[in-house]
This record gives structure tokens, sequence and C-alpha cells, in this order.
């Protein structure tokens, strides 16, 4: 069931909606004609290659069909989503995230059909993992089909470590902290983010709260379970994110972007980003050699993987479902989810997939999944998007010292309590 949180928000979403005017082509969810028209974040390179191969042999083994992706940067595409929920004028499928934060909204806007006998129709619940069946099925019947299950943890610089004297990478907090301190006193900024994405810097402060709080408290505080001005955790998590920001992050971080601060990661000049496993294609475009980055999960304690999964929805307006469902059964199956497996992560939710190989670090990922206990969800999926926002003023002041940490948690707690 949906959280009265989440379904509030997404009333929110309908009665706010209007036509999407400027998102360029596409025939629209509720339109007619042969073309299949499908909604994807911005693809990298290798990721865009994917795709394409995806496309074409689908257009080449059902003569007739089209498929045209159109893609947006994060923030765009979550915009252009919000815009068409409760309209015909969206595309017949979209690739979104399947927290309740953010796929469960639209999910509870009416925007996402209900797959259930397409499951059945094509053997899809014996084809997919159950973590990613799970996040399927968390709303009621069956919302969505899995794209990708990915992890996220911390990216090293193994030489900027050497040359820091790290001789192993951080496997508790407090070792995290004494690298960070390391790297400082060797003249390297130890970790690297843009503030200007407020998601980005964000990944850090999930990381403290679960490292702070555990994992049952951070999951009841996410769920609006428990009183975040209550639990002492949440003023340290905050300070120990003031503290981030002020010694170990790259100077001037809120005024750029997390494409520009990845930067400072490939070139050297940062020594960790928090980042998921889309990055191990990111590093090998940008120039920087996969076997000089080791990777480690952040040292929570919980045992948990910071981690999301994305799906393809079908838009409930859509008059092509039968299409969709026959593309992503294409999409999914074996043979084509092992030709593009690594473009968007080293692991398909395909069971029958073998992992990605090719790039080093596509290795480091299974036996990292294999030992989590569990995933704790990305902050903007976990919360609803009103809630999201005040989430991030909120970090966003702490950071700039506008908030005391030591008040954060009250300020988010009203919030929470005023407006839900």
């Amino acid at each position: 069931m949906l959280k009265n949180r989440t379904r509030a928000a997404a009333a929110a979403l309908v009665s706010a909606t209007v036509l999407l005017t400027a998102c360029g082509g596409g025939s629209g969810g509720g339109g007619g004609g042969d073309e299949l028209t499908i909604w994807m974040l911005t693809l990298e390179p290798t990721q865009k290659e994917a795709v394409e191969q995806v496309v074409e042999a689908y257009e080449e083994a059902n003569p007739g069909s089209t498929v045209t992706v159109e893609e947006r940067a994060v923030d765009a595409h979550k915009d252009a989503l919000r815009q068409v929920a409760g309209t015909n004028a969206g595309p017949d499928v979209y690739q979104y995230w399947m927290g309740p934060g953010l796929g469960g909204e639209l999910v509870a806007a009416g925007m996402s059909r209900d797959l259930s006998d397409y499951y059945d129709q094509y053997g899809w619940d014996e084809r997919f993992s159950d973590p990613a069946m799970a996040n399927v099925t968390q709303y009621g019947g069956k919302m969505g089909v899995p794209w990708v299950v990915q992890g996220e943890g911390l990216f090293y610089n193994k030489d900027l470590f050497e040359q820091a004297g790290i001789t192993a990478p951080p496997t508790t907090y407090d070792e995290l902290v004494a690298a960070a301190d390391q790297l400082v006193a060797a003249g390297t900024t130890p970790i690297e983010f843009g503030g200007t994405v407020n998601w980005h810097v964000m990944r850090l402060l999930d990381s403290l709260l679960e490292t702070g709080c555990g994992a049952e408290t951070h999951d009841a505080l996410k769920a609006g379970e428990a009183d975040w001005g209550a639990e002492a955790c949440v003023g340290e998590a905050f300070t120990e994110l003031k503290t981030w920001g002020d010694e170990y992050v790259n100077d001037g971080f809120m005024g750029i972007s997390n494409d520009e601060s990845s930067q400072l990661f490939y070139t050297g000049q940062a020594a960790m980003a928090l980042e998921g496993a889309w990055f191990n294609a990111n590093i090998a475009e940008n120039g920087m050699d996969p076997a000089t980055v080791g990777i480690v999960p952040f040292p929570t304690g919980t045992g948990r993987l910071y981690g999301f999964a994305e799906g393809f929805y079908v838009n409930e307006g859509s008059e092509r479902a039968d299409e969709a469902a026959k593309f992503l059964d294409f999409a999914t199956s074996t043979d084509v989810q092992q030709s593009v497996v690594g473009a968007f992560s080293p692991l398909s939710p395909n069971t029958e997939v073998a992992p990605a190989t090719g790039n080093p670090l596509h290795e480091l990922w299974p036996p990292i999944f294999d030992e989590a206990t569990g995933l704790y969800l990305n902050g903007d999926q976990a919360l609803s998007l009103d809630a999201t926002t005040e989430y991030w003023r909120i970090q966003n002041s702490v950071l700039t010292g506008s908030i005391d940490p030591a008040d954060a948690g009250a300020q988010f707690q009203a919030y929470l309590d005023a407006n839900q």
C-alpha cells in the first residue's frame, strides 16, 4: 500500500497538471499511429549505443514497428512526467526510478498501467530476480518492468590513496574519516560533490543517516514513522554532514553540478566519488584507467548497500499497451540483456544473464551485492516530492551555515507535521 504522504503528493501532482508543450517530438501516449514513444533519462555514450542496438534489433524483428526514444536530463525528466501525469499527452513507455517517492507518486497518480496480464502472458515472474520484483509488486498489482537494480558506493583513486599512506579501503566510518584526514594532509581533496543538483549531496546525507541511526530507525524516519526532531542520531548526522562540507568536499561545491564535480575525480583532483554502478562506464569514457579505481560500499555499519531500482512503466493513457509490452519483453529477454549488460549496470535483473565483463570495475559489483544484507533508498525515492524539496532545503542550509545542524531534524519534522 502507498503511504498517505505519497497519495497526497500524487493527488497534488494530478491537480496541478498542465499539458507539456516544449518537450520535443513524440506521438503522445493517447495518440494513434504505429510509433511507440519511450521517454528516458539522458544516455551516456555507452548507454545510447546499447539502447540504439535494442531498438534496431526490435524493429528488424518486427517489420512495421517504429520505436522513438526521447532523452531528458534528470530534473527535466522528472518535470516532464509530472506535467503529463493524468493526461494523454505522455509517452507510451517511460523509464523511472521505482521507489515510492518517485515512481510511486506516478503510480498513485494513475499514470502507470497494471501489467499483471502481461506478466502472465510473457512469464516475467520467472524472469526477474526477487529484489527486482519487490519493486514491481510494492504498490499492489504489478507496476513496471525492471530495467536495472543499482548499487551505489565510494569509488576511490588507488594512486591517491597510496600517496596519502592509506593502505586499505575503509571498512568502518571511523576508518573513512581517518582516510579523509590523511588525504587532506597529503594536499588532496578527499571527495567530490556538485551542489547545484541537490540529489548529489543528498547521497552523503542519506549515508550519514544510515550510519548514525542504523537501518531500522533510518527506515522509520524516511517512512514518516519516527520523529526527526526526537532522534538524537539525526542531529549527529547533520553535524557530520556539515563537517564533511567544511573539511573534506571540494571547494565551491555548492556552485557546481555533479557533472562538473565528476571531472575532479576523472582528473585525479579528488580521491573519492559517491556514485553508482553506471559510473564504471563514465570513468572509462572520460579517459581514466578503470584499473586505477576501487569501489567500496559506504561503511555505514548496517551491512546494507545504498541503492535503488529503475524500471520501464507503461503509461495508463497509452493506446499501444500491447506493443509496449511486446517491446519490453524483447528488451529484457536473456539474449538482448546479455548483449547490453554493463551499459547501465554490471548486473541485469534478468536472472539468466551473466554479469558484465570488459571493464575491471564490473567485476567488483557482484561480491558487493552478494555481501549486502539489503538496500537503503536514496532520499528522493523514499520521500514524497514536497518532503524531498524540504529535505534538500534543510540539507543545503546546514551546509551553508544558515541552519544549525542540531536544529535540522526538528525543522524537518515541523514541516512534515504541518504538511503531511
